[in-house]
């Protein structure tokens, strides 16, 4: 089944838009507080507004739990994932999924014109995805029923 829709429209679907960011210089352990204070599972790094790269949940614990680092010691900078995969809004939501299988990643950065516009996440897109298929269903059982 071909998932038709773009990033603008799931973007536009998302109950919370805020985009959680922190700079490259801070550290792991500040990271993870605001991971766990806006509960998402990842924040884009962010410094001068350029997109420098990712930190994830993954991150922490593979760069610094399981290396026995400290995360109150480490910045951000030295466990962050770079090259990110990024998308614009006009990327179809079946090429997301395609990238995020692709890749094993979990959230997507959303450019245009180089700027950063939101970040979508695979839960995101799950949302959207049983959304559309609901209406379709519905659309289609009024189709049937005759109450079109």
């Amino acid at each position: 089944m071909a998932f038709t829709g773009t990033v603008s429209a799931v973007l536009q679907q998302k109950k919370h838009s805020a985009v959680y960011s922190i700079g490259p210089e801070q550290t792991v352990f500040e990271a993870i507080g605001k991971m766990a204070e806006y509960n998402v599972g990842a924040l884009v790094v962010v410094e001068n507004g350029r997109l420098m790269g990712m930190i994830s949940e993954r991150d922490y614990t593979r760069k610094v739990a399981l290396q026995g680092k400290s995360s109150k010691e480490t910045k951000v900078r030295e466990i962050l994932t770079f090259p990110v995969i990024t998308v614009t809004p006009a990327t179809t939501v079946e090429e997301c999924l395609r990238l995020m299988t692709q890749h094993r990643i979990r959230h997507l950065p959303v450019l245009e014109n180089e700027q950063l516009v939101g970040v979508l996440s695979i839960g995101d897109l799950v949302n959207w995805i049983i959304t559309t298929q609901s209406q379709v269903i519905e659309q289609l059982t009024h189709y049937i029923s005759g109450s079109y």
